[in-house]
């Protein structure tokens, strides 16, 4: 009877952690005005409206999907107060450039403008871009926007409202993408729904957050002084984890908006998509070293393994594996179809196993290098997430 019951004792951390994880997003959702443990005042979006002025930076290099229509989302917000929209590139051949001329052109009213400067500060060029751009930054409150991401009209209101909190320092956003060309861009849009949204999420409600996501950061002046600037992240890959925790660690707030962004993918080939899942992973370990170790007894794919191996019988295994991914897969499903409202489930539940398979393989690769390539430039990762390029 003891060795029946080990293999679903080997699944209960994968199944308790996403039982967990809906009861977080859940929590989350219902209730915004609660942004986690330690951020129970934080105003919500629902009974706040601020006009702050807001300086927008978006570093670019290259085009994006739909690079004008994201760039245009930003000028069609329904905002009162003054909006700075400043894009920032590193040579005047980007090819981006032309949609940004086009963009200031379709928008005469809005405050749009362009900076160029080669000036390079460190290895990260994306920061390298920010420090250029940020002597033009007209407002108090800075938001750094990736050039793939997409809002919705009422994005910046949402940001704005928790700064009603004078303690938050930095408000940031959860994304998705809705919109996938193939198999192997939707094995990563998922990987935002099954993975990285709920373990946000779980973080927020446990612990509280001490990092930022890149796809949308709102820092205020003030905060970003605290920490000494953009010139503070250029020296690390993971730049976002770093705003947030230096943030965090400098003795402010940080919320987490409910409003989702848009993430615009391109259509990519399983190659592309495999080399930036080990490029997060090992940038997720070496800025949490402990808590991304200990994130394995958590994953799916491998306690389905180990079920298989220790269970008595094979019907046995099966039926853990069974009941792990019957819990799985309905919380997966709730998680598209109800709170990240993506669209993608169920046509891609399929594909959760694999993206399972590949999440265990990418924890495991992490730990035996730590080589990365970024936007075709390879990087070696230090010590506490800093990189040195390689020649």
């Amino acid at each position: 009877m003891l060795r029946s019951l080990i293999p679903f004792i080997v699944i209960l951390p994968a199944t308790a952690y996403s039982l967990i994880s809906l009861w977080s997003a859940c929590t989350f959702f219902k209730k915004p005005g609660t942004r986690g443990k330690g951020q129970e005042n934080i105003t919500s979006p629902d009974t706040a409206h601020l006009t702050l002025g807001i300086t927008i930076i978006k570093p670019v290099k290259g085009m994006d999907a739909g690079s004008y229509d994201n760039f245009a989302s930003f000028c069609r917000q329904e905002y009162d107060g003054s909006v700075q929209l400043l894009f920032t590139a590193a040579s005047s051949d980007d090819p981006v450039i032309p949609v940004i001329e086009r963009l200031i052109a379709d928008f005469p009213a809005m405050d749009i403008g362009l900076n160029v400067d080669p000036t390079i500060h460190g290895p990260n060029y994306k920061v390298c871009n920010l420090i250029n751009a940020f002597p033009r930054a007209k407002h108090d409150i800075i938001i750094v926007c990736d050039s793939d991401i997409r809002v919705t009209p009422g994005y910046l209101t949402s940001i704005l409202a928790h700064f009603n909190n004078l303690q938050v320092g930095l408000v940031t956003s959860l994304y998705r993408t809705s919109i996938v060309h193939n198999t192997a861009t939707a094995i990563e849009a998922t990987g935002f729904t099954a993975e990285m949204i709920p373990n946000v999420l779980v973080a927020l409600q446990l612990e509280g957050l001490s990092f930022a996501l890149g796809a949308s950061m709102a820092v205020k002046r003030e905060a970003l002084t605290a920490i000494g600037g953009f010139e503070a992240l250029v020296d690390y890959l993971a730049d976002d984890y770093q705003l947030g925790n230096k943030v965090h660690r400098a003795g402010w707030g940080i919320a987490l908006d409910g409003c989702f962004v848009e993430s615009m993918m391109k259509a990519e080939n399983l190659k592309t998509v495999l080399s930036r899942q080990l490029r997060w992973a090992r940038t997720m370990r070496v800025s949490r070293p402990g808590g991304y170790l200990a994130s394995g007894i958590t994953l799916p794919f491998p306690a389905c393994v180990l079920a298989l191996l220790v269970a008595p019988t094979l019907a046995t295994g099966l039926a853990a594996v069974g009941l792990l991914y019957a819990t799985r897969l309905t919380v997966c499903t709730l998680f598209s179809r109800l709170l990240v409202k993506d669209g993608l489930l169920p046509r891609w539940l399929w594909l959760i196993p694999f993206r399972d398979l590949l999440a265990f393989s990418s924890w495991a690769l992490s730990f035996l290098g730590n080589r990365v390539e970024w936007r075709g430039v390879r990087f070696r990762l230090k010590s506490g997430g800093k990189i040195e390029e390689i020649a």
